[in-house]
């Protein structure tokens, strides 16, 4: 599947937890839901996925963690904030530079409509 498909997938994905939990829980409860979900449509779900850095001749181990990625190809940073803050889009931007994946979520479960909690972010770095 393309990145394109498996949004989509994801997306309906979000939509069916956020339509059977709501909103006011803990972001680990929506994670572990969201992959259940993915998980149920046959897709390849990796979750708290912790990545060394390497700086110039150091190397950072566990120097961020991946919320969900789905067949290696999308990222999903999870959250169920009020707002979402500006460095969360930064936040999803670098964890796709850093491991070469061209397309993220950032979804916010904490929304009356879950559609004004989904956000694409693309890593433009990326050759197809």
């Amino acid at each position: 599947m393309t990145e394109n498909e498996l949004s989509y997938k994801i997306i309906g994905a979000a939509i069916e937890v956020h339509k059977t939990l709501g909103v006011g829980l803990l972001e680990n409860a929506y994670e572990i839901a969201l992959a259940y979900e993915l998980k149920q449509l046959g897709m390849d779900v990796k979750q708290q996925i912790s990545l060394p850095l390497k700086y110039k001749e150091v190397t950072v181990e566990n120097a961020y963690r991946i919320d969900l990625i789905v067949e290696g190809k999308v990222i999903i940073e999870v959250k169920a904030v009020l707002d979402l803050n500006p460095v969360f889009y930064s936040q999803v931007l670098t964890y796709l530079k850093l491991t070469n994946v061209k397309l993220g979520l950032l979804i916010n479960f904490n929304t009356e409509l879950i559609k004004y909690g989904i956000h694409r972010i693309v890593n433009k770095l990326v050759n197809e």
